[in-house]
């Protein structure tokens, strides 16, 4: 067989899924033509379905150098590989990788041909970088404005309805870490006062889907509607205030907010950042986690207490005790996600690493359920010099929070810090060390931190977060007191006082509707 006919062989065994078949194939097809570039294309996708993302990555960055810029079908080629390089390269935590990417496809591909969600996976990862100013954050947010230049908004319209209106948008209603800093908002508000609707593009449907849709007579299901379609059933149902919860998040519906179909638009709990764009009038935030306001395109609602209240997935007890106790070591962890795990913040582990005798590392994510995924990480970490013999790698597994009991002090990353992930670890007894900075994104640690009562773990410098930690370290009488109360000082905390929450939630809500109708009316 020639290449050609070897590959339509590829392509036969791929449809039926016989990854090792077909790989071996294209093994034969790169040896004898080492620039076949639909062989790496294929290659990236078998890797895709097997969720390994450092081998897809490795085959699209194998396409790159032989891209072709010269014709519309090439640039529009490009621009695929461009954003699965970007796409993949941000769950690794290759930020200068993605920056150069990121340039190349403005400068080889126009808005007919660019991947549109590649400039909101851009904005995404943007938050995990670090030094990156407003300005930056600006240029990124005008590249995506240049995807919605096709939508003409709907004028501003104001309604004289009894009940406030409030719709909110989001692909997440279901068991999402935005449901569980949600849910008090979704199900709680005052029957007298609110009309809540939502408008659902769920990627997955659970008991929480079933329930919403069958409690609400607003539940609206936009799943199977253009953008357009949908802003048109919100502008029907004379939304008042339109809450997005996805932001620049996988599935995000911005495009309908985009639309502007209701009377006052806000974004926030499930976004960490500005959106950047006219549509959104407000942000929602709370006077910790705000930070620098020129961030931010959109006012922002800066509520006095936790602009999320946090509701428990778990029944399950924390450990009795800290496993210092037994082990006659300090384990400290991170289960946040791989992508926002910088260079900065391994440097800070590894000083604290050193600092610490005989302590231990846990590291938990989906990447580590590969080989590759472990073998790429352990490369990062020899680079840092790390002692990987005292570093322990878990890939995920459905019973994630029972694992909080094998660590004794959780290391938050930065500047994209945890959140959910945060609450978790305090709600299971393991005390956790935060850094904050300007930007809102990375001041989530700080407000949950201040609004549980733990101020002094969260730290305005690297020095002083690898101090913290250390103190920490050694205060092994302290972490047996915080293992014992963290989750009654979390119940006790704003952070999961629900009827507080919602009152200071409503009271803005009626506020800032209350301004913008007036700024409207010119009052």
């Amino acid at each position: 067989m020639n290449v050609n006919e070897l590959y339509l062989k590829a392509v036969e065994e791929h449809k039926a899924k016989n990854y090792d078949a077909t790989l071996k194939i294209l093994d034969k097809i790169k040896k004898r033509e080492p620039n076949f570039r639909d062989a790496y294309y294929l290659e990236a996708w078998i890797w895709h379905e097997r969720d390994n993302l450092v081998r897809e990555y490795a085959a699209l960055e194998k396409i790159f150098p032989l891209l072709d810029y010269s014709s519309p079908e090439g640039k529009k080629f490009a621009a695929e590989i461009l954003s699965g390089l970007i796409f993949i390269g941000g769950q690794l935590a290759l930020k200068d990788e993605l920056l150069e990417f990121f340039s190349l496809l403005i400068k080889i591909s126009d808005v007919e041909t660019r991947i549109a969600k590649t400039a909101g996976y851009m904005i995404f990862y943007a938050n995990g970088f670090e030094n990156f100013s407003a300005e930056d954050f600006r240029a990124l947010y005008a590249e995506y404005k240049k995807l919605l230049a096709d939508i003409v908004p709907y004028p501003k319209k104001f309604y004289a309805h009894e009940k406030i209106r409030v719709g909110f948008l989001s692909t997440d209603f279901y068991a999402h870490a935005v449901v569980m800093w949600s849910w008090s908002l979704l199900t709680g508000l005052d029957k007298n006062l609110f009309v809540p609707y939502f408008y659902s593009s769920a990627e997955k449907q659970d008991n929480v889907t079933k329930y919403l849709s069958e409690t609400f007579d607003g539940w609206r299901d936009i799943s199977a509607l253009t953008d357009k379609e949908a802003a048109e059933l919100i502008r029907n149902d004379e939304i008042d205030i339109l809450f997005d919860l996805s932001g620049y998040t996988d599935y995000n519906k911005l495009r309908i907010a985009a639309y502007r179909p209701a009377s006052v638009q806000i974004s926030g709990i499930g976004y960490m950042n500005s959106t950047g764009l006219d549509c959104f009038d407000y942000f929602l935030s709370d006077i910790y986690c705000s930070g620098d306001e020129n961030f931010f395109t959109e006012k922002i609602i800066k509520l006095p207490h936790s602009h999320i209240c946090y509701e428990v997935s778990t029944k399950l007890e924390p450990a009795n005790a800290p496993p210092c106790l037994k082990n006659n070591f300090v384990t400290f962890g991170s289960f946040n996600n791989f992508s926002k795990i910088t260079d900065s913040i391994l440097i800070a582990w590894k000083k604290i690493s050193d600092a610490v005798p005989n302590s231990r590392l846990i590291l938990k994510h989906k990447i580590f359920n590969t080989v590759d995924g472990k073998n790429f990480v352990r490369k990062r970490l020899k680079n840092f010099g790390f002692n990987l013999g005292r570093v322990e790698m878990r890939g995920f597994s459905a019973d994630w929070l029972n694992e909080y009991a094998d660590v004794d002090i959780a290391l938050d990353t930065f500047p994209y810090t945890g959140g959910v992930t945060t609450c978790e670890a305090l709600y299971m007894g393991v005390p956790v060390v935060s850094l904050y900075g300007d930007r809102h994104g990375t001041r989530f640690g700080l407000s949950i931190l201040k609004n549980v009562g733990l101020d002094e773990l969260a730290i305005d410098s690297y020095d002083d977060y690898v101090n913290r930690a250390v103190a920490l370290a050694n205060d092994w009488e302290l972490l047996a007191i915080l293992r014992k109360n963290l989750r009654t000082m979390m119940k006790k905390s704003p952070l999961m006082n629900s009827e507080n929450y919602l009152r200071e939630i409503q009271a803005a809500f009626i506020k800032i509707l209350s301004d913008e109708r007036n700024a409207a009316d010119g009052r």
